[in-house]
């Protein structure tokens, strides 16, 4: 599965949310050391499993940026939000051009993107060492002790396969 690798550049875009604000990253990047993105398409199901865990990651660490970027337009992304109960932002790709910039062929993709926009971790897919290695590394940018970010109770894959982005369908 083919995405931009840790150590690169990240693309920078301008996206606009389903309630028409628009998002930056370049400006996000002034404000803050990092900024969490992730890719999704509503019908997948391995993004139905990993953005609930995101939404846990937003609520643990308020003070950090994450964004959902959806491949689908604003009336189903809303719906997937709604679904999940996601509060972050979920940005609108549509027409695909960031998704096609970020080189990716699944989803979900996880990039967190640095200050200089050095991609420092890149997720494709489900991988559930990677998760918690990116919930540790999102602690420290907060200033907080890791929360963990898998319970007991919570039955989750060790590693599952994204789902073909929309670019590659």
């Amino acid at each position: 599965m083919v995405a931009l690798a840790q150590g690169t550049l990240s693309p920078t875009f301008k996206l606009k949310a389903a309630d028409r604000s628009v998002y930056d990253l370049v400006v996000a990047l002034k404000k803050t050391q990092v900024v969490l993105v992730a890719f999704l398409k509503v019908t997948c199901p391995v993004c139905h499993l990993a953005f609930p865990y995101l939404e846990r990651l937003h609520r643990s660490y308020p003070n950090l940026t994450i964004w959902g970027i959806s491949q689908d337009d604003s009336d189903a992304t809303k719906a997937f939000a709604r679904m999940f109960g996601l509060t972050f932002p979920l940005l609108l790709d549509d027409e695909l051009e960031t998704t096609v910039h970020y080189n990716l062929t699944h989803v979900p993709s996880i990039f967190l993107i640095e200050s200089d926009l050095t991609i420092a971790e890149s997720i494709v897919g489900w991988v559930k060492t990677d998760l918690e290695r990116l919930n540790t590394t999102l602690a420290h940018h907060a200033g907080l002790p890791a929360v963990p970010l898998f319970t007991d109770a919570d039955e989750v894959p060790t590693i599952k396969p994204g789902c073909v982005s929309k670019q590659q369908a």
